[in-house]
């Protein structure tokens, strides 16, 4: 009645019965998993409503860019610079994708030599003191709307504070 051949098709086959059943097990867990994350394990899903009710919003505190400036480390500056080098130079006369900074720190808005500058920026007048490239960094459409300068801006206060002070290095 039973061959070795028999039995051995019906243990393949309830073996990959529970194979199948493990593996749709896995899959739905990985799809359709309702718990949370740290001290929201038992939620399916966290609503922000933005803190408690009662509790006043808190106050944004303004940094004065002086004086974060006066404290800036050009160091800290120099690894900050990396992100820049992709486009600029710090040599002056050698353009890349922008203009090269040798001595932007005071120097007048859009004179960098050889640079072929957009006319949102050509029309900028003043100079690049370090309260105008720290606008500038934070957010380069909003301070100069058609600017060619693709990049997003650079959020930290600090940060911005340490960047120019490295540049103001090559003055």
């Amino acid at each position: 009645m039973f061959d070795t051949m028999t039995l051995t098709k019906a243990v393949g086959a309830i073996c990959a019965a529970w194979l199948v059943l493990l593996l749709g097990s896995w899959a739905g867990e990985v799809l359709f998993h309702v718990g949370g994350h740290g001290k929201h394990a038992e939620q399916a899903y966290t609503i922000d409503t933005g803190g408690d009710g009662d509790a006043p919003a808190e106050e944004v505190e303004e940094v004065d860019f002086a004086t974060v400036f006066a404290s800036a480390s050009a160091a800290d500056g120099e690894g900050l610079w990396r992100g820049c080098r992709s486009c600029h130079a710090l040599e002056a006369g050698q353009n890349g994708t922008g203009p090269y900074l040798h001595g932007v720190v005071g120097r007048a808005k859009a004179t960098a030599q050889g640079y072929d500058y957009s006319d949102a920026m050509a029309s900028q007048e003043g100079d690049w003191s370090p309260e105008n490239l720290q606008a500038f960094l934070e957010n380069p459409r909003e301070y100069t709307p058609g600017t060619k300068m693709a990049y997003n801006g650079m959020r930290d206060i600090e940060d911005r504070a340490n960047l120019i002070a490295y540049l103001a290095t090559f003055n």
